[in-house]
């Protein structure tokens, strides 16, 4: 799949949003990515999952686990995950810190890619990353439907995006949608 059938499956499945969002980062944007919309549908998050899968077998990234941050990721995250024939974990939030239940574990040296729907400034992905490393994690790759930096943000691993592109997003303050009266919608699931 290249990104135009990436961006078209996202219109598709009325996931590309136009409008006035408040962003899981703080930042506001004219354009929402919501995957949860495409990976309602099995065969669409299979379908998105095996060529995650495929482009991290192409770059001969070998892992024991992916890591994905609730909510956004851990559809896609178990999809990968099943593609790879790997265990799938994810972090949840507890008073604003991401962490661990459920009974997951990191395994020391254990080589993991964490895998994110969505990518804006990369704070989710960096906040799994810094929980996990310290827990004897080796992260050897990043890997998202959708980075809106363009490839700008950087995780010092390598990084793989079914679409990358650059979606300009800024501060309340700097927000021409702000400023002509628009108030912002937050359609993600953080708060």
């Amino acid at each position: 799949m290249d990104q135009n059938e990436i961006k078209e499956l996202f219109k598709k499945n009325n996931a590309l949003l136009s409008g006035h969002f408040l962003l899981s980062s703080g930042l506001h944007s004219d354009t929402y990515f919501q995957s949860a919309l495409i990976l309602q549908h099995p065969k669409e998050a299979e379908k998105l999952a095996l060529e995650l899968a495929k482009q991290i077998n192409e770059k001969n990234i070998k892992i024991d686990a992916v890591v994905s941050p609730a909510m956004g990721g851990v559809i896609i995250g178990h999809e990968v995950a099943r593609a790879l024939g790997v265990r799938a974990i994810f972090t949840e939030r507890v008073d604003g810190k991401v962490i661990l239940r459920r009974g997951f574990s990191i395994n020391k040296d254990e080589k993991v890619i964490v895998v994110e729907d969505v990518i804006t400034t990369g704070l989710s992905t960096k906040e799994v990353m810094d929980y996990i490393v310290p827990m004897g994690a080796n992260v050897v790759a990043v890997a998202s439907l959708v980075d809106r930096s363009a490839g700008k943000v950087d995780f010092s691993v390598p990084k793989i995006s079914l679409l990358s592109i650059e979606i300009k997003s800024c501060n309340a303050e700097e927000c021409p949608l702000c400023k002509s009266g628009s108030i912002a919608v937050k359609p993600g699931s953080r708060k």
